[in-house]
């Protein structure tokens, strides 16, 4: 399982949102670039970037701090939040970003998402944000009206590399990740599941190991700023495959 340190970017710093509320928000580092820098000599080998402000706007807000990113550091990056259309996905791609996350388009425009698939196979993600087990589009803002397995099978055949589920409720909150509901989408589609929201401590990250093969993965971001979880030392004993406890 791939532990994915997360920096969400507002007005150019990073930050962390309580329960996506952007009124909610704490800068833990007003300079992105030495954050991602921070986490790559803690031997993270993958970020999880989210233009926060992008998700709000409908377009890249935050492209300065994403840029100095890619510039700081050399290890692969998802990033999500304000792609909506074919160019802005090309955009990033070229410019160095592994691979782009699509959420509200996924809802509002399928078709992007399977063409996007098609052309560029293993480089695009499924964001999957839920509110009481229903859908939440355009920054949070807005609800679908379905359900995340219901959404995720809608891509079973299009080459989703992977579908990253966020239970905003729990979102940096440190209560707990929702286990139960990462698990059931992992079960419901063979599409890899990255699990977010909540992440409070190493033994959320113990649970969600055991919870099933399609799991793939976990973004961890408040526990990672407020020293809950040593970066270094979770890493390590995910590679080792040891207890995480």
């Amino acid at each position: 399982m791939i532990l994915y340190p997360a920096i969400d970017l507002k007005g150019g710093s990073c930050v962390r949102l309580a329960q996506g509320d952007m009124a909610r928000a704490t800068v833990f580092n007003a300079d992105p670039a030495a954050q991602a820098r921070r986490f790559a000599a803690a031997g993270a080998d993958w970020l999880h970037i989210v233009d926060l402000d992008g998700a709000f706007a409908g377009r890249s807000v935050n492209g300065a701090a994403v840029a100095a990113i890619l510039g700081a550091v050399s290890i692969p990056l998802q990033l999500g939040g304000g792609i909506r259309d074919m160019a802005a996905i090309e955009g990033w791609l070229a410019r160095g970003v592994a691979r782009i996350i699509l959420g509200t388009v996924a809802v509002k425009d399928p078709a992007l998402v399977r063409a996007a698939c098609k052309r560029f196979p293993g480089r695009i993600a499924v964001g999957i944000d839920a509110r009481g087990g229903q859908v939440a589009v355009e920054g949070w803002a807005e609800s679908a009206a379905l359900d995340a397995p219901t959404l995720a099978r809608r891509f079973l055949d299009a080459g989703v590399a992977a579908i990253v589920f966020t239970d905003i409720e729990r979102d940096g909150l440190l209560g707990g990740v929702n286990v139960a509901a990462t698990a059931a989408l992992a079960k419901s589609v063979p599409i890899p599941v990255i699990a977010s929201g909540g992440v409070g401590g190493i033994e959320d990250i113990q649970r969600l190991s055991g919870a099933g093969a399609g799991i793939a993965g976990v973004v961890v971001g408040r526990a990672l700023y407020d020293g809950r979880i040593d970066l270094t030392a979770a890493l390590a004993l995910l590679k080792q495959g040891a207890p995480l406890c």
